[in-house]
């Protein structure tokens, strides 16, 4: 996209020297004004006239040209227009003074920040789930930021832009929030919440983390360029399932969780009663038929699987050889 931007060419004095200036030509035009009323009341003629005629008209030319003054801070910067026309963005730090006749229109190149609130989304699989993301932005292309995008109908207070810095900017910031919702929307429905819903190692919302919000840089990138918004880091900060089928998911989990632990026990469980045998067999203990074995490998099982602590039976009689 062509970049519209350029550097304000026009005529910059120093803003300390103009204001010498101004208060001289001040003082200059007050005193040329009484010095006239004194002239016309004493002599009654045309010099007197001609001295008030002159200082009032510098009086007014001495007000038009306070108003050419200005101050930037680091980070800020002012967009001229000629008579409706762009003129270019001055952003240097300091104080100076440009033609009064220039409109300018004071804006922010700071990084601002914007916690956005959960919305309901859903996901890959048709699940709804909550997700919320922080979003570090700043501005980048004064030009389209002014004039690409329509910043009088998104602020809050319509007439605030262009007077002050902070409408203009309030008026980005509900373009970023209602952008950034979009993307956020576009990206949390092309993947599922997590891996059990997910058959063939494909990245998640709850696991691929960094890919995620890689994809939303990039997704909020190429609709905040529209308005000259560069986007600094945007990152997922808050995922869960809505909160008409948590409970459920909760009970899901909770399930595979149990599952898996199981999986483990059994997993543990048979090897200690593999080894158990081959340590019997291999120190010739005992000699046991399979169905001892088979008893043998049973009540390990109930001992090693169960969840209640084992109830011990002692065994009087004798074992056949």
């Amino acid at each position: 996209m062509e970049n519209k931007e350029f550097a304000f060419k026009g005529m910059v004095m120093n803003g300390f020297l103009m204001l010498f200036v101004n208060f001289t030509v001040l003082v200059l035009s007050i005193v040329g004004i009484v010095y006239g009323i004194i002239q016309l009341d004493a002599t009654n003629g045309t010099c007197g006239g001609w001295l008030l005629g002159g200082s009032i008209l510098l009086l007014i030319i001495n007000i038009i040209m306070w108003c050419g003054l200005m101050m930037l801070e680091p980070n800020e910067a002012k967009v001229t227009t000629w008579f409706g026309k762009y003129s270019g963005t001055f952003n240097k730090t300091g104080f100076f003074w440009i033609n009064p006749f220039y409109g300018t229109k004071k804006v922010s190149l700071r990084a601002r920040n914007l916690d956005a609130e959960p919305i309901k989304v859903n996901d890959k699989t048709g699940n709804p789930v909550m997700i919320g993301l922080v979003l570090v932005w700043k501005l980048k292309d004064t030009y389209k930021a002014l004039f690409e995008v329509d910043s009088q109908t998104m602020a809050a207070n319509p007439n605030a832009v262009g007077s002050d810095t902070k409408g203009l900017m309030n008026a980005l910031e509900n373009f970023v929030r209602v952008q950034s919702d979009a993307a956020l929307r576009q990206v949390a429905g092309q993947y599922a919440y997590d891996d059990e819903d997910n058959k063939h190692d494909e990245p998640t919302l709850r696991s691929s983390a960094d890919e995620i919000n890689e994809q939303l840089e990039q997704k909020l990138d190429e609709r905040l360029a529209l308005a000259g918004i560069e986007v600094v880091e945007a990152r997922i900060n808050y995922l869960a399932y809505a909160p008409e089928i948590a409970a459920v998911m909760l009970r899901r989990q909770q399930a595979s969780a149990i599952i898996t632990a199981r999986e483990k026990i059994v997993e543990g469980a048979v090897s200690m009663v593999k080894m158990a045998l081959d340590k019997l067999s291999k120190d010739n203990i005992v000699d046991l038929d399979d169905d001892k074995k088979a008893a043998m490998v049973s009540n390990l099982l109930v001992v090693l699987c169960g969840d209640d602590s084992a109830q011990p039976v002692v065994n009087t009689g004798t074992l056949n050889h």
